[in-house]
């Protein structure tokens, strides 16, 4: 192995044990039971999260690319396959709370197995095997997002309102004035860069699009804009909404965020209940809500390629992300990667001359290129590094169960 190749899988497999130990630690605090109920069809157990990553490596790295590999448990990849039709058939999605056996020990026990045949395997994978491997951490580090924002979901329907961890006090922190920053128009140039770092398919392949003028706002909409915006009577003027959303507002009783208190001044939180931070930028509303805002305010959402151009050169490293095992929660003062994802426009479409991946990886993406939406930037809960300006989240447009908010736009 020359040394450029050598110091790459090195590398690789020091991401991979840092992604695999920091998901170890993200379930550490929780029980068995906690780690397997499912509070509601959308999000998924603690335990499952850890046995899909896993299920991800063994299946598409171990079994197909190292001869001899024999699985762990033939019985578990039906258990733990989320949604790849060319691997057969699979648990239903809402029926994941019902798998109370393999135990928690028992997936940590595999985790330990798959993880040892990986650090013996990784140093004579082929290099189509290692781009698995590195799609593999990007994938286990969605789910670690995921495992988290589905603890806050599951612990948001006991009536105690457990915490998961820890957050200090609320920082003093003055909300600055909302302001608009013109971006540019014309023609300009969006997508992954190529020949450049890891990037899913769905953000390729890089091209020219045309922004016309336009301003977006210099940071994401607070929760005292929200309080505010309830006051005045946002969530109650069908005026303000879509259609579809006035008809999901009105058939789900939705009149605040999720998990905020009747009077608006307390959230449950990864730390508990906690009072409301106004300064800090608003969470877990649903397009819907976003869009009704955005129109309450006299504005926008941004489509996704004009955030994207106006990030593009900001440092997404740089922001409340997440660095370690811990509660977390949107803080004011953070930049545009970090504290909450951000709703655009923009619906979740394959870009000109889209190709997905090769193999039964290529489900990643592509196929749910209907009914969602995109959102940019990074949260609170997501692993530092894993975004970039040009990263393509989605979700459809009445998911607000992870950490999801607001930055506006308009046109000049």
């Amino acid at each position: 192995m020359a040394r450029s190749d050598e110091e790459a899988s090195n590398g690789l497999s020091a991401r991979l044990r840092a992604t695999r130990a920091l998901t170890l630690d993200l379930a550490a605090p929780l029980s068995d039971a906690d780690a397997t109920i499912q509070p509601h069809p959308d999000a998924s157990p603690a335990k499952w999260h850890l046995a899909h990553s896993t299920w991800f490596f063994e299946t598409f790295v171990l079994r197909d690319h190292v001869p001899g590999y024999s699985l762990h448990d033939d019985r578990w990849p039906f258990l733990f396959n989320s949604y790849y039709n060319g691997e057969g058939e699979r648990h239903a999605r809402p029926r994941r709370g019902m798998i109370s056996r393999p135990s928690l020990d028992e997936v940590r026990e595999w985790r330990m197995v798959v993880d040892s045949a990986l650090d013996e395997a990784l140093p004579k994978l082929p290099d189509a095997a290692l781009a698995l491997v590195a799609l593999g951490i990007q994938h286990e580090q969605q789910h670690q997002e995921l495992l988290l924002t589905d603890i806050l979901a599951t612990f948001a329907e006991n009536p105690l309102e457990p915490a998961y961890g820890q957050i200090g006090p609320a920082p003093c922190y003055a909300t600055e004035p909302l302001q608009f920053h013109p971006g540019r128009d014309g023609l300009v140039e969006i997508g992954a860069p190529r020949g450049g770092a890891f990037a899913y398919d769905c953000e390729t392949p890089r091209h020219n699009v045309l922004l016309h003028p336009h301003a977006v706002a210099h940071r994401c909409v607070t929760n005292g804009e929200w309080q505010q915006f309830i006051a005045e009577g946002g969530y109650d003027d069908p005026a303000l909404w879509l259609s579809e959303g006035w008809d999901w507002r009105q058939a789900e009783g939705i009149a605040r965020p999720l998990y905020w208190a009747e009077d608006n001044q307390s959230s449950l939180t990864l730390a508990g209940r906690r009072d409301i931070d106004r300064s800090a930028p608003v969470a877990h509303v649903s397009y819907y809500e976003a869009d009704a805002f955005a129109r309450w305010a006299g504005a926008r959402l941004p489509i996704e390629t004009e955030w994207e151009d106006f990030f593009t050169s900001a440092d997404p490293m740089i922001g409340h992300q997440l660095d370690r095992a811990e509660a977390v929660l949107p803080k004011p003062g953070g930049g545009p990667f970090g504290d909450v994802w951000q709703w655009t426009g923009s619906a979740f479409l394959p870009y000109p001359g889209f190709k997905p991946a090769k193999g039964t990886v290529g489900e990643y993406n592509g196929k749910f290129m209907c009914g969602q939406f995109v959102l940019k930037g990074a949260s609170c809960a997501t692993p530092r590094g894993h975004s970039r300006a040009s990263y393509r989240n989605f979700f459809p447009p009445s998911a607000r169960w992870q950490y999801t908010g607001v930055r506006l736009a308009r046109d000049n």
